[in-house]
């Protein structure tokens, strides 16, 4: 038998992660003046990346 884990950590992990990687990405795209950093933008992209890894690891 296999545990699967504690869902609410997998839940903080993956919004941690999400949250760095949007957050190092739209940096980047700020400073190459691409799109402009903002709070709303960082904030669907890290909703994007959740669903996107909830969907994938599913």
């Amino acid at each position: 038998m296999q545990s699967q884990g504690d869902p609410r950590v997998l839940l903080v992990m993956n919004l941690v992660l999400s949250l760095l990687f949007a957050s190092v990405v739209l940096y980047g795209l700020d400073f190459a003046g691409v799109v402009a950093f903002t709070w709303q933008r960082l904030a669907g992209a890290t909703a994007v990346l959740m669903v996107l890894t909830f969907l994938v690891i599913r």
